[in-house]
C-alpha cells in the first residue's frame, strides 16, 4: 500500500474519533484538510 495513503486513510480515521471524542483539537482538521489536497492531487495526476 502506498505511504500517503496510507496516511490518508489513517488521518481520516483520527478526524472521525475526533468527532466523536474531540481529542487532537484543531491539529487534526489542519492535517485533514492537507491530507485531502495530496489524494485530490494524486487522483488528478493519476498515479493513485
Amino acid at each position: 500500500m502506498d505511504t500517503l495513503l496510507l496516511v490518508v486513510i489513517i488521518l481520516v480515521v483520527l478526524w472521525a474519533l475526533g468527532l466523536i471524542g474531540s481529542i487532537g483539537g484543531n491539529l487534526i482538521y489542519i492535517l485533514l484538510v492537507v491530507a485531502l489536497i495530496i489524494l485530490v492531487y494524486r487522483l488528478a495526476r493519476g498515479t493513485l
